[in-house]
C-alpha cells in the first residue's frame, strides 16, 4: 500500500460541490459532528445506566474522547515516522483529522443499551420470533441478522441512501470510511472471525472504498481485505479509552474503590524508568486532595503514556502494516510490563464493572425492549394491511420506510429504525405500545 492511494479524497457519492477553507477530512469531521445520528449518541448507554446523578460516560462523550486520543496518536506517530521516513512529512500532515473523524463515527451504528443491544438484535433472529424469517432470506443475508454487528451498522449508516436522503449517505471520503473499518470483511467470512464490518447490502460500497484506497484483497473466496493503516490508530484510541474511562466511571459510582483504581493505573508505570512521573505525582497529590481529581490526573498521565506506546508500536511494525501483513491490534503488542498492567485492569473491569447488577439490569432491559420492538415492527412491515399494523407503521419516520419488496431489505429498515433510537426513546415507545404508564 502507498499513501498516495491510502489518503484518497474521493467520496462515494457527492452530488453537491463546495469549496471552503477546510480540508476534505475536516469536512468529514464536521459532517459527523453536525449530524442528528451523532447527537443521538448522548442518550445511548456506554456501560452504566442513563441518566443518573453521577455524570458517567455515554456514547457521545466516549466518542469525543476517542477522537481526541486518536488525534494525539496520529500526530505522535507522524512525528516519529518522519524521523525515519522524512519524505512522508508533507504526505501525512492531515491524517490526525481523518483518524479523529473515524473515531467520532466508530460507535454511530451501535443500538440502544450498549453492547447488549447488539446481542438482543442477534438473539431475536437466532433464538426468538425472528427465527421464522430464515427461509425468506439468502444465507449470506441471514448471517448479518443472527450476528448483528454495530461496526457494520456504522458503515451502513454512513454510506446507505435512506429514503428521501441524498446518495452516498454522509458522502465521506474513502479514507475516513476505510479508517473506520476494523474488520474488513462481511459476515460471511468462513466462520473464522467473530466480528465483521460490512453487511451484505453494503458489500459493493465496501469494495469500492477499499479499491479506491489501494487496499489489497487477502482472501478472494471470503472477500477479506487488508486493513487501512490508520484504522489501527482508531482502534487503539478506542481500546485505550473504554478500559480506562470505564474504571473512572465505576469509581465515581462507588463500584470500585479509589485504592483499586489507583493501583490499577499506577501499575502501568515503572518505579525506575518513570521516576520523574512518581515525583510529579507526589507534587500534584500535595496540592490536589479531591479523590476524583486525583483519579482524573492519573487517567490523563496514563493515556499520554499509552499514546506514546502505541505510536512506537506503529512505527516499529510500519513495514508489516503497509504490506497488509500485520496481525492483531496495536494494543496487543504493548511491552510486557504495560501488557500485564492492561490485563490487570481488564480483569478488574470484568469482575467488578461489567458484571455489576446495574449494568446487568440495563442489559436485560435492552433484551426485552429491543426484542419486542423488533417483533412489532417486523410484523408490521411484512403484513402491513391490518388496522393495527397500519397505525404502527405511521410511527416510523419516512427515511426508514424502504420501498424494496424483499424481506431482507424490510427487516433491515426495522433494524435501522430501532438501532438509531436512544435508550430513553426505545423504552418510552415500548411502554406506549403496551399501555404501561
Amino acid at each position: 500500500m502507498d499513501w498516495s492511494h491510502l489518503l484518497s479524497l474521493k467520496r462515494i457519492a457527492s452530488p453537491f460541490s463546495s469549496s471552503d477553507v477546510r480540508t476534505s477530512f475536516q469536512r468529514d469531521y464536521d459532517r459527523i459532528v453536525f449530524s442528528s445520528a451523532f447527537r443521538r449518541l448522548q442518550n445511548k448507554t456506554q456501560v452504566f445506566p442513563l441518566p443518573g446523578s453521577q455524570m458517567v460516560h455515554n456514547r457521545l462523550t466516549h466518542s469525543l474522547e476517542v477522537a481526541s486520543v486518536g488525534r494525539s496518536i496520529a500526530r505522535m506517530t507522524t512525528q516519529k515516522l518522519v524521523e525515519v521516513h522524512p519524505e512522508l512529512r508533507e504526505v501525512l500532515n492531515d491524517i490526525d483529522t481523518a483518524v479523529a473523524a473515524a473515531c467520532l463515527a466508530h460507535d454511530m451504528g451501535n443500538p440502544p443499551f450498549g453492547h447488549s443491544g447488539e446481542d438482543a438484535i442477534s438473539s431475536f433472529f437466532k433464538d426468538g420470533k425472528g427465527k421464522e424469517l430464515q427461509s425468506m432470506v439468502r444465507p449470506e443475508q441471514w448471517t448479518d441478522l443472527v450476528a448483528f454487528e454495530g461496526n457494520a451498522n456504522a458503515f451502513r449508516l454512513l454510506t446507505h441512501q435512506f429514503q428521501g436522503r441524498r446518495p452516498g449517505g454522509f458522502s465521506l471520503t474513502a479514507t475516513t470510511l476505510a479508517t473506520l473499518i476494523k474488520y474488513p470483511y462481511p459476515s460471511t467470512n468462513g466462520g473464522k472471525r467473530k466480528k465483521y464490518n460490512v453487511f451484505y447490502s453494503e458489500l459493493s460500497d465496501f469494495e469500492s472504498v477499499m479499491k479506491e484506497c489501494g487496499i489489497p484483497r487477502l482472501e478472494k473466496e471470503n472477500v477479506v481485505y487488508a486493513r487501512h493503516p490508520l484504522s489501527y490508530m482508531m482502534e487503539a484510541s478506542d481500546d485505550i479509552c473504554y478500559l480506562i474511562l470505564d474504571m473512572e466511571d465505576a469509581h465515581k459510582r462507588g463500584i470500585v474503590s479509589t485504592k483499586a483504581v489507583e493501583d490499577c493505573f499506577l501499575s502501568f508505570f515503572r518505579p525506575d524508568d518513570d521516576a520523574s512521573f512518581f515525583k510529579y505525582k507526589e507534587e500534584v497529590y500535595l496540592e490536589v486532595t479531591d479523590v476524583n481529581e486525583r483519579i482524573a490526573f492519573l487517567r490523563a498521565m496514563l493515556i499520554n503514556k499509552l499514546v506514546n506506546c502505541v505510536s512506537d508500536i506503529f512505527v516499529e511494525h510500519y513495514d508489516a502494516i503497509m504490506e497488509g501483513g500485520f496481525v492483531g491490534s496495536l494494543i496487543q503488542y504493548l511491552p510486557e510490563h504495560e501488557e500485564q498492567a492492561l490485563n490487570k485492569c481488564r480483569d478488574e473491569s470484568v469482575k467488578d464493572i461489567y458484571r455489576h447488577p446495574s449494568v446487568v439490569k440495563i442489559e436485560l432491559t435492552g433484551f426485552n425492549v429491543i426484542g419486542n420492538l423488533l417483533g412489532d415492527f417486523t410484523d408490521a412491515l411484512l403484513y402491513p394491511y391490518t388496522a393495527y399494523n397500519k397505525k404502527l407503521l405511521s410511527l416510523m419516520p419516512e427515511q426508514f420506510k424502504s420501498p424494496a419488496v424483499d424481506v431482507y431489505a424490510k427487516v433491515q429498515s426495522v433494524i435501522d429504525f430501532i438501532s438509531n433510537m436512544t435508550d430513553l426513546y426505545a423504552v418510552q415507545l415500548y411502554k406506549d405500545l403496551r399501555g404501561i404508564d
